[in-house]
């Protein structure tokens, strides 16, 4: 049995867990879960191989679910509505599709988790940088280089400092390795690429439970050399979108919204985030 790092919030109400995305840590919830506190008793998870949790080989979306079960038995959690982030938002898909199956997902919220298939044009190039800079050893001013990425989405220093030092490993001599480590982060990107490939709509069959999807409304700023990214994930944001639309109509469970911020949208815009999130959980059926 693999116990994950996690992080009590506190609060009282309907149990939620947060999940963080591919090669974050459960901190990146700080803003928001003090918000979520008021009505929810809140508990965060480091995903296997990302912040102070311990890796597991192989990375497999089941052995995931699993893990976060146990964790979850341990913290004396029987039932949870899963929020997650990214790849977070796709495991507490997973998540809820395991149920009953020790799972035991009240409902599940995804904020903008969703992978491409690797036909996809431009996947391929995408997987090669992810993996190119999974494991590396990251310069002493790799934290201050984050904060100053974070400032261009509006991202307060206190939040992405503390978010970049959990999310990578301190070494001796004052640099840092980023995580997930390489071979962790092969495992990761195959499991996202299997579901990716499937497309949205059969990605989403047979999860019963209550499900909120969250898109995000505006794309990330291109880094340099990036610039081709614009494109692919503008295009690959409203296939997703025509997907959603048309599973909400046969699809009563299914509630889809759209959000005022980029990506990482719990953090560049954590008040609406919560907002979103404890409305769901209040029109839940008892």
């Amino acid at each position: 049995m693999t116990i994950l790092h996690a992080h009590d919030y506190g609060g009282d109400g309907p149990q939620l867990v947060l999940l963080h995305g591919y090669g974050r840590s459960l901190t990146d919830w700080n803003a928001a879960a003090a918000l979520l506190t008021a009505g929810h008793r809140v508990l965060a998870v480091d995903l296997p191989g990302h912040g102070r949790s311990p890796g597991i080989s192989p990375w497999t979306l089941p052995a995931v679910v699993r893990h976060i079960a146990n964790t979850l038995d341990a913290h004396g959690v029987p039932e949870a509505v899963v929020v997650g982030h990214s790849l977070g938002g796709m495991v507490a898909v997973e998540y809820a599709r395991a149920d009953p199956d020790g799972a035991r997902a009240r409902a599940a919220v995804n904020l903008d988790g969703f992978w491409w298939g690797r036909e996809h044009p431009g996947a391929d190039r995408l997987s090669e940088g992810l993996l190119a800079s999974a494991g590396a050893i990251a310069p002493p001013e790799y934290i201050e280089q984050q904060v100053a990425h974070s400032a261009r989405l509006g991202i307060p220093a206190d939040l992405a400092e503390a978010s970049a030092r959990t999310a990578a490993r301190p070494l001796p001599d004052g640099t840092w390795q980023t995580l997930p480590e390489r071979a962790t982060a092969r495992e990761i990107v195959g499991e996202l690429h299997r579901l990716g490939s499937l497309g949205v709509t059969p990605w989403l069959a047979g999860v019963d439970r209550p499900l909120l999807v969250v898109q995000a409304g505006r794309r990330l700023p291109p880094a340099p050399g990036m610039e081709w990214f614009a494109e692919f994930s503008t295009r690959f944001a409203q296939g997703v979108s025509d997907e959603l639309t048309a599973l909400t109509r046969t699809r009563p469970t299914l509630t889809v919204d759209r959000i005022d911020a980029a990506h990482p949208m719990h953090m560049e815009t954590p008040t609406a985030v919560a907002t979103l999130v404890a409305e769901f959980v209040r029109g839940l059926p008892d």
